[in-house]
């Protein structure tokens, strides 16, 4: 069943309405006629099926016949922190995290960032990052769509770790060195007493992080950390991570 985010004032006691893009993909690409249903979330972690009323190009209004109780959302809050990729790196990393359960994107300029920002085309980029959010939080049923932030520096990326429960700073020094995640968040797991723990994953650019990187996140709390003995491409290193919390979070079972 094709699932929709719309705003909550879209979304009312007992109907709901798509407006916009949603709309017109549902009219144009789903064809989609008067008693057809369809499931939407409001993005707070309302999920309802939702039976159609009446369609038109520009807006389709349903009547909302079931409250859906989901369970779609990681149990930990990850918000992946990626030095600005070169290329379409980053929607990769965007699209893939989604599906993968981050809360957050927050993009940020770093020491060997080689790709050259125009904060001209801030606004744009930003609105294609978070349609890709959007649209990879519909396909993989998530009940939340990941919050992506504009480009920040490096100096306010520091003055966010203390913030965090966990900072996570992916270092391929601390890889070589065999300082690895396992044990780390086996600790963090047994002792965290915060049912939802907030954890940051910060990843470096193609050219990794300079040692005085390291040594400033270090002292803004991060934790240093290697993602084994190989060395990850940027865009695969935040998958990575993320299949490691999941991991170590219960999502896969266990106890």
């Amino acid at each position: 069943m094709q699932r929709y985010f719309v705003p909550p004032e879209q979304m009312g006691e007992h109907s709901v309405a798509l407006e916009g893009d949603d709309a017109r993909h549902a009219a144009a690409v789903m064809r989609s006629k008067p008693g057809d249903s369809f499931i939407a979330c409001d993005g707070t972690g309302r999920d309802v099926i939702a039976t159609i009323v009446t369609v038109d190009k520009d807006k389709v209004t349903a009547e909302i016949t079931e409250r859906l109780q989901t369970n779609a959302e990681m149990a930990w809050k990850v918000t992946v922190a990626q030095s600005l990729p070169k290329g379409d790196k980053l929607e990769t990393v965007i699209q893939k995290g989604t599906e993968a359960g981050a809360v957050v994107f927050q993009p940020f300029l770093s020491h060997r960032t080689v790709v050259q920002y125009d904060e001209r085309k801030e606004a744009k980029r930003l609105e294609r990052w978070r349609k890709i959010a959007k649209e990879a939080a519909e396909q993989s049923h998530r009940s939340v769509i990941p919050d992506v932030r504009p480009v920040g520096s490096w100096k306010s990326l520091l003055k966010q770790m203390p913030e965090f429960d966990l900072v996570l700073f992916c270092y391929e020094e601390e890889g070589r060195s065999g300082n690895g995640l396992k044990d780390l968040l086996t600790r963090f797991r047994s002792g965290c007493n915060n049912e939802a723990p907030r954890v940051l994953v910060v990843i470096g650019p193609e050219g990794g992080f300079t040692p005085e990187e390291a040594e400033a996140a270090a002292a803004s709390g991060a934790r240093l950390i290697g993602l084994g003995k190989r060395i990850l491409r940027t865009e695969t290193a935040a998958l990575y991570a993320l299949a490691c919390l999941a991991y170590e979070s219960g999502e896969l079972g266990g106890n």
